[in-house]
């Protein structure tokens, strides 16, 4: 029996159906619909550069459009989601406490995020800031002193930072607020009252095949080796998964035009006989986050969508290729471009240093329309009155080179 054969494109529309990414939304945004999205992904990573508006602030907004970035931290503070190592720092629902629970048992496979001759060495201390917990309630690494500079001229982390540290990954602590940014901790025990690690506990074994299961269904339609990456699971057991998913009718195969065979979730398979007759289109133009799950993997975002993409900002200056903090473009389905942006918060500028179009990407009316509609919002959304234009492919925005005020695109 012949598998159903799928464009590249009707492919690429499946997945961003199911990161909630082909359409703009049909109405406003509630809060209510932080949940619901991060649920939709399974997870939203977390990054504290702020050039432009926060990661998670901006993929929640190439989803919903204008919210309040409060609303964020009132899902957090309201104990909707929670904040763990899962793809890398991550904000996922509170009811996924248990899928990564094994993992702040067992820190010390953690790597880097865990150090164990550092909890030993400071033990006591620990159990004092344990204590100071208990008796007075969450804290800030900020509402302790450092009791000195470094040596290297920089200030160094704070003991109790690296305390807080370890007992958030050690799973004593968990954040239960952000303030300005900053994490806020409370006890677990207090956070999570009704837990009881004897009875509620999965086995690392039971909580991957979750996790992977998961991840099929935040992609829609995949590769067995983009599952792993997800949730960044070591070697985990795929072909049992496969198969059991298969049978359990979760996921069928189908075959993709140069990717060959994959897998659909089934909850797009209402979705696959529009997408094989191309009557799935995608209208979606939006700036993307360097940390969107549609991009955060490197290979797949190359494998799926032909674009090539670096963070660069760890990068020397002179040996960027596009820029500090530049950001993937989304227009109807395909990542079209990117561009390198700094927002000005003083004088209400979103500045674009430099916008670069895909090998192949023509400009369009469509394509004008889309972005300038894209990075309007996304200008607008963090406050800005302008948007000022730099370097840009010949052809794009002839009428108004130097940018625009808010309103006029």
């Amino acid at each position: 029996m012949s598998l159903p054969q799928l464009s590249l494109s009707a492919a690429r529309n499946l997945h961003l159906t199911a990161q909630g990414l082909l359409k703009k939304p049909r109405r406003r945004a509630q809060p209510a619909d932080i949940l619901s999205t991060i649920q939709r992904m399974s997870l939203l990573q977390i990054d504290t550069i702020n050039i432009v508006a926060r990661s998670p602030y901006l993929v929640l907004f190439s989803r919903l459009g204008e919210y309040p970035q409060q609303w964020l931290d009132n899902a957090l503070s309201q104990g909707e989601i929670m904040e763990y190592w899962a793809h890398e720092a991550c904000f996922l629902p509170r009811d996924d406490f248990a899928l990564i629970r094994h993992r702040m048992l067992s820190p010390e496979k953690m790597g880097w995020k865990y150090r164990q001759e550092w909890m030993q060495e400071h033990a006591a201390e620990i159990e004092q800031l344990i204590a100071h917990i208990q008796d007075n309630g969450p804290v800030r690494s900020a509402d302790f002193e450092h009791p000195q500079k470094g040596t290297s001229g920089w200030w160094e982390w704070k003991p109790h930072k690296r305390h807080l540290e370890g007992l958030f990954t050690s799973g004593q602590v968990m954040v239960v607020e952000r303030r300005n940014f900053q994490r806020v901790y409370d006890l677990t025990h207090r956070v999570m009252p009704h837990w009881d690690d004897s009875r509620d506990l999965l086995t690392q074994a039971d909580a991957e095949a979750i996790m992977l299961e998961k991840s099929a269904r935040s992609l829609g339609i995949f590769r067995p080796q983009w599952l792993a990456d997800y949730y960044r699971l070591r070697q985990p057991a795929l072909k049992p998964l496969l198969v059991n998913l298969q049978l359990q009718q979760r996921i069928i195969p189908v075959e993709v035009e140069t990717l060959g065979e994959m897998w659909l979730h089934a909850d797009l398979l209402p979705l696959l006989s529009p997408a094989q007759e191309g009557k799935l289109t995608a209208s979606r133009s939006a700036v993307l986050s360097p940390f969107d799950p549609v991009v955060w993997d490197r290979k797949r975002a190359e494998q799926l969508f032909n674009f090539s993409y670096r963070l660069e900002c760890y990068t020397p200056a002179a040996k960027r290729q596009y820029g500090y903090f530049v950001l993937p473009l989304l227009h109807k389905g395909q990542l079209a471009g990117r561009m390198d942006a700094k927002m000005h918060r003083k004088t209400g500028i979103l500045e674009i240093i430099a916008l670069y179009l895909e090998d192949g990407v023509n400009v369009t009316v469509s394509l004008e329309r889309g972005l300038a509609s894209a990075i309007t919002e996304f200008a607008a959304w963090q406050g800005a009155r302008e948007v000022t234009l730099a370097r840009l492919p010949d052809g794009l925005f002839t009428s108004c080179r130097s940018g625009w005020e808010i309103g006029t695109a």
